[in-house]
């Protein structure tokens, strides 16, 4: 049955809601008005009793957050308010946290430069500073130039997000973006790197990057719509008005989404429009950037390509496709001529191997290099474009990251690119393709210092309920005895084919050090074992995800790795629906659950085809608009639909107010149905972000104060705060 929230007497409306927030902050959480909604969808009938939390002006609250309903803020603002009641007790463990993880961040920490003619590039931090600062050196020597001060920039700002940089091909402009609500609605500028001011050019509601015409005299960007979709590329002539710029391409498909990058060599340029299922590409010749793009291959469902650009490959300019033709699913990659570039005229350079799928492809003047992943693991494949010999860069540990930049230069023979493991600090090369020596050119610091020997990183497997073998990532302490009796934070995702490497975290070690077991579940819906293994964790096989999940959480008790009431799953995005799944699925074999930014209102998002994301996610998760079978099996799992009178673990819920993604309404409304139906005393906590969007706060070290509440509530949970 569900809870009657507590009579509030008959105060004026005004001193109610400040009453209400202030003793909800200090005794109880608040209880949410039940508002009762219905309709008819396939015929049944779908009941919402907190869609009043979604604000109705929501599209003109992602830019400006003030826009809010001001009932809907003061509900907000008193669950922030008893949640940080709540962690009070932990005050002195958070700070000691968050001292912790900054004390493992070099802090005047740069990056390694990457050359490109007569400059190298690269960022660095300032001690203390939040944002890094964009620089260079010539490549001969000389002194460092700062090109942009992002903390300066942000100064003053609740939120400051820098997104791309680019300098143009003459390296006297550099063509900067922000975000500056979390929102991910970007604006361009234009810097001169002669006096260091911008421009006059202002370029509203893009993604985050431009390419530069081969003359440097303007450039091409993607324009989001009102809905946040990416619709149209523009060119941009320096300085003109945006008003002004030439329209090149629009998306009619409102299920697709458009970029739009430089290729290696220099010489064109590519439109890339698709979804999960389906792409097509248009060269862009940046030469000539107002001609016409030229389509590579007609969009055809199913066929998914992406397209590099070689000047002189055997004999004469070719097109390096990456493809799923031809039941490849993960992957080949093929050639075509650059004046024919169509599939009828594709022809196999790297055939399809079942099991090994190819991440990435990065081409060069004399090296065509591909990273795959076989078995869950990386490695780098470096073939000759002349003699066709290849070569690959592998590592022995059992589990690790690997990846590969191809830098700004085509005519080289070096290749950067980055290593770590779940116990060893990143690490970035450089490799001569040539002579396959290589240099260590940076190895993370960690000030505070990390010896990896105190820790093991191992992978181990969980069979799953219909057979499968599912990997598990682990980093624990080496002297950790195996009696069932650490605490684990499990992690896991689980969506749209992304993997979960088994990269460093020197933030994880705050747990680690205090006895935890971190386990990554690299479940399906992920590519760890090809294509396959994200075809078997989406549509009608999206519960292979949750049942994955829940089978790598008992096989780390059956291991003792730990025990049923010492776990604490953690998940965001599409990984907090899977955090939502569990939770209602197996309350029991959780002490605790962290949802960040939760995909959980999955059937009434995905039934509305005006929110930002939705088109494009009917072919990860169904369209329950026209399917009735789709409507069901996701009416089946959504959490948010499926929240029943039961004991669910304590449960910390973060949101940010400006997410485009994951609209803030989905975990309040959550919370809300939650807090109303759950039995039993476990608390359950939703901490929105007033000030930021899907990706938390923007700063370094801001976003430290968000982990650290993270880690306090799973050492409270389990008994160690």
């Amino acid at each position: 049955m569900a809870r009657k929230p507590k009579a509030r007497g008959k105060k004026p409306a005004r001193k109610k809601r400040r009453s209400a927030k202030r003793g909800a902050s200090r005794k109880s959480p608040p209880v949410a008005a039940n508002r009762a909604v219905s309709r008819r969808v396939h015929g049944e009938e779908l009941t919402d009793h907190y869609a009043w939390l979604r604000d109705p002006n929501w599209r003109e609250v992602m830019r400006n957050p003030s826009k809010l309903d001001r009932k809907i803020r003061d509900y907000l603002e008193a669950e922030n308010a008893y949640t940080d009641s709540s962690f009070k007790q932990t005050a002195k463990l958070q700070k000691l946290l968050k001292q912790e993880m900054r004390g493992r961040i070099k802090e005047d920490d740069s990056s390694v430069p990457a050359r490109d003619g007569d400059y190298a590039y690269f960022a660095r931090y300032r001690k203390g500073g939040q944002h890094p600062l964009i620089c260079r050196v010539a490549s001969a020597g000389g002194r460092e130039q700062v090109l942009l001060d992002s903390d300066k920039l942000a100064k003053g700002r609740a939120y400051f997000h820098l997104g791309s940089t680019d300098h143009s091909p003459n390296h006297r402009l550099l063509a900067w973006s922000v975000d500056d609500a979390g929102s991910e609605f970007n604006k361009i500028r234009v810097r001169d790197l002669s006096t260091g001011k911008d421009l006059s050019d202002v370029i509203q509601d893009t993604t985050d990057g431009v390419v530069w015409s081969a003359d440097s005299r303007g450039f091409f960007y993607v324009w989001l719509n009102a809905d946040h979709r990416p619709e149209r590329v523009f060119f941009h002539v320096i300085g003109t008005k945006q008003n002004a710029d030439k329209l090149i391409y629009q998306e009619r498909d409102k299920g697709f989404f458009v970029s739009v990058d430089k290729l290696h060599a220099g010489i064109y340029g590519a439109i890339a429009c698709g979804d999960s299922e389906t792409s097509e590409a248009r060269l862009l010749d940046l030469a000539n950037p107002l001609a016409k793009p030229v389509v590579v291959e007609p969009r055809k469902v199913g066929v998914r390509y992406s397209v590099e650009h070689h000047p002189s490959l055997q004999g004469e300019p070719k097109l390096v496709i990456q493809t799923n033709a031809d039941e490849s699913e993960d992957f080949k990659i093929v050639l075509a001529p650059v004046v024919a570039p169509g599939r009828a005229n594709w022809r196999d350079f790297i055939p399809h191997r079942p099991g090994t799928i190819i991440l990435d492809t990065a081409v060069f003047r004399d090296w065509i290099v591909r990273l795959e992943r076989s078995d869950g693991l990386p490695r780098i494949v470096i073939r000759s474009a002349t003699s066709n010999e290849e070569h690959n860069i592998a590592f022995s540990e059992e589990a690790y990251s690997l990846g590969m930049s191809a830098g700004y230069e085509f005519a080289t023979d070096n290749l950067r690119f980055s290593y770590s493991s779940m116990t060893t600090p990143n690490e970035t090369w450089d490799y001569d393709m040539r002579s396959r020596g290589r240099k260590l050119r940076k190895r993370q610091e960690v000030p505070s210092g990390h010896d990896p020997k105190k820790y093991v990183t191992r992978r181990i497997e969980a069979r799953a309920p219909d057979g499968e073998m599912i990997p598990i990532s682990l980093l624990h302490l080496r002297k950790l005895p195996r009696n069932g009796m650490a605490p684990c934070m499990l992690y896991g995702y689980g969506a749209y084919g992304i993997s979960m490497p088994a990269s460093f975290n020197s933030n994880r070690l705050s747990l680690v050090d205090r006895g935890f077991v971190y386990a990554i579940a690299h479940i399906r819906g992920g590519t760890e074992k090809g294509w396959r293994w994200y075809r078997e964790g989406k549509l009608a096989n999206k519960k292979n995800s949750f049942t994955d999940f829940i089978a790598c959480a008992e096989h780390l008790c059956k291991m003792k790795f730990t025990a049923r009431d010492r776990i604490v799953a953690h998940g965001g995005s599409a990984g907090g629906l899977l955090m939502g799944a569990v939770a209602n699925m197996r309350p029991d074999l959780f002490k605790g659950i962290v949802a960040e930014v939760p995909f959980v209102d999955v059937l009434n998002t995905i039934l509305d085809d005006t929110l930002p994301l939705t088109p494009p996610e009917w072919f990860e998760w169904g369209n329950p608009i026209k399917d009735a079978d789709a409507f069901r099996r996701i009416r089946g799992y959504s959490p948010y639909d499926n929240v029943k009178a039961q004991d669910y673990p304590a449960m910390l819920v973060l949101a940010g107010l400006t997410d485009p993604r994951v609209t803030y309404w989905e975990p309040a409304k959550w919370v809300a149905k939650l807090r109303a139906a759950k039995t039993g005393d476990n608390p359950l906590y939703l901490r929105t972000n007033m000030d930021a969007g899907h990706g938390g706060a923007a700063g370094r070290f801001d976003r430290l104060e968000e982990i650290a509440l993270t880690y306090a509530f799973a050492l409270k949970t389990t008994g160690l705060a």
